[in-house]
């Protein structure tokens, strides 16, 4: 009862995200206008009676439904009047999907940014947590209710269009004819680490103390670099980048073609974000290598 009055007393914000997006410099006493979050403990058993802990994990789960929603019923837009015209450039085309996952990824993390981090992606939170800067209690935490979140995204789209959900091919990932299992894998991975890299340096803290006035600048480089990997990379892989939108739209369309090429849209992302992690760390950041 105690613990509970306490964590209402402190704004429901005792274990707050260790990398928050646009939010105000805090000075130290060395004389650095921003302060380095410290580095997140690898299991913080206190956030399992934090109702904190909770919030953030529902917010990723309708961020996550949300992203699912919107872009899977964008896919299914063109998919359908490419086969009534047969031309995708009557309609809004790879541009126009592009722009719908980046566009709502870029809000989502605005919306967001201040109850759980934003991270509406298993890759993202994978590359923070190796970063240390979330605990594997919430990474995995995390990882479930966006799995979760985006399954139920495409579940919904199908339950408003049952047939045309099944014909247009639901929004999943799959390697497109032309292009081997390692041309996909390699997009993918190379995708992942251009999101994460820019999530990485759109959150350090140095940055956002010194844009700290201007909050949206973290949500747009992020949201711009979706936007960009999937105007490359969707000739591809349709563009995954992101283990949950990937498995959301897999189970509800379950596809054979889908599930035999759908490790690769958990492999791809997950070694483009620790890589992403490594650079930011060790050559950016140059943690390992700093003196007191």
């Amino acid at each position: 009862m105690e613990a509970k009055e306490e964590d209402v007393r402190l704004g429901a914000n005792k274990f707050n995200e260790r990398q928050p997006i646009g939010t105000a410099a805090q000075s130290q006493d060395d004389g650095k206008d921003y302060k380095e979050p410290p580095p997140a403990p690898l299991f913080e058993p206190g956030e399992l009676t934090s109702w904190s802990f909770y919030r953030a994990g529902i917010a990723e789960f309708f961020a996550t439904f949300l992203f699912l929603y919107i872009t899977v019923l964008t896919v299914m837009g063109v998919v359908r009047s490419n086969e009534a015209n047969g031309n995708t450039c009557k309609t809004v085309g790879i541009q126009g999907i592009a722009w719908a996952f980046g566009g709502m990824i870029f809000a989502l993390v605005y919306c967001t940014a201040g109850i759980s981090g934003g991270h509406i992606n298993p890759a993202v939170t994978f590359g923070l947590f190796l970063a240390r800067k979330l605990s594997l209690t919430r990474a995995i935490f995390y990882m479930v209710m966006q799995c979760l979140g985006a399954i139920c995204g495409a579940g919904v789209v199908k339950g408003f269009q049952p047939k045309p959900f099944d014909r247009l091919g639901g929004g999943a990932n799959v390697v497109s004819k032309g292009y081997t299992k390692g041309d996909g894998l390699g997009a993918e991975i190379v995708g992942t680490f251009i999101l994460v890299y820019t999530v990485f340096s759109a959150t350090d803290a140095k940055r956002s103390a010194r844009d700290s006035h201007v909050p949206i600048l973290a949500p747009l480089p992020i949201g711009f670099a979706v936007f960009l990997v999937h105007l490359a990379t969707i000739p591809i892989t349709g563009t995954g980048i992101n283990p949950a939108r990937s498995l959301g739209a897999a189970i509800i369309y379950n596809n054979e073609k889908a599930w035999d090429d759908h490790w690769i849209f958990w492999v791809g992302p997950f070694i483009g974000a620790g890589l992403a992690a490594l650079y930011h760390q060790v050559v950016i950041r140059a943690i390992p290598f700093k003196s007191k």
